[in-house]
């Protein structure tokens, strides 16, 4: 089990009936505005700019308000992000007791490539997992409760390619297709109309709710390329896109009501 960092707050004890989720691609803290910025703003993925930790101070605030966070184009703390550790830094700054990083494209000091996972709930088992196709894409597991009737949530960041993509979600279809109480979650980089994620809802007994909120680009939104994926056995009361543009993709929102026999709690 890969190592869960954990801080020095105090953390919830009583088991919650509610969780409240988010996923967003942060961009590695870099406010793009228009498409303009692809082009102008291009140098501030690989060098550090002072704007960077007032966006990223932006963003904790947004974060502060779940219990379950799943983030993608995290820096684990290179050259471009002032070598801040974005997801610990994020973590204390929204208070979450319990947070973990996994670097999947590592270009030594210039960029560290990651997905985050903060959480107010104490996992109890992580698993971090490389996804099929070109080195650089990769999953986190968390599992949230008792072994047998746990929540599993999964924090993903897919191929930018249809027959890679394609590849990682039959293999995610493979890895949580057997369990009952499933959310899966990230930025995915196809419509929740395409066929691999119709394929994978197929196979995993998946189900998207407000598919039709779209996420990027964020300041006008055309494509819903991020997405949280959701069991049948699960209720959700709430599913949204927030109109938070403090990225190239907006973040999107769920808050799940656990079924009878399933508790999590720190």
């Amino acid at each position: 089990m890969p190592a869960l960092r954990h801080a020095p707050l105090e953390p919830m004890v009583a088991p919650l009936r509610r969780l409240s989720l988010l996923s967003y691609n942060i961009q590695a803290g870099i406010d793009t505005r228009t498409f303009r910025h692809y082009l102008t703003q291009s140098w501030k993925h690989v060098l550090p700019h002072r704007e960077r930790m007032t966006n990223l101070n932006r963003i904790a605030q947004i974060l502060a308000q779940y219990d379950l966070v799943g983030l993608q184009e995290v820096d684990a703390g290179s050259l471009r992000s002032g070598f801040v550790a974005q997801t610990e830094y994020l973590a204390h700054r929204a208070g979450f007791p319990y947070w973990h990083q996994q670097v999947n494209r590592n270009i030594g000091a210039f960029a560290q490539h990651s997905n985050g996972l903060l959480s107010r709930v104490r996992p109890t088992r992580l698993t971090e997992y490389r996804l099929p196709g070109l080195p650089g894409r990769g999953a986190i597991l968390a599992d949230f409760g008792v072994p047998g009737a746990e929540l599993r949530v999964c924090i993903v960041h897919l191929a930018l390619g249809r027959r890679s993509r394609a590849n990682q979600m039959r293999f995610l279809g493979e890895l949580l297709g057997q369990d009952q109480h499933v959310v899966l979650m990230g930025d995915m980089n196809c419509g929740c109309e395409s066929r691999e994620v119709r394929r994978l809802m197929a196979r995993a007994g998946l189900h998207e709710p407000a598919c039709d909120q779209k996420t990027f680009p964020s300041w006008r939104p055309m494509r819903r390329i991020d997405h949280i994926l959701v069991s049948e056995g699960l209720t959700i009361r709430d599913a949204r896109v927030l109109d938070y543009p403090f990225s190239d993709h907006l973040p999107i929102s769920i808050e799940v009501e656990l079924p009878g026999g399933l508790e999590v709690a720190a």
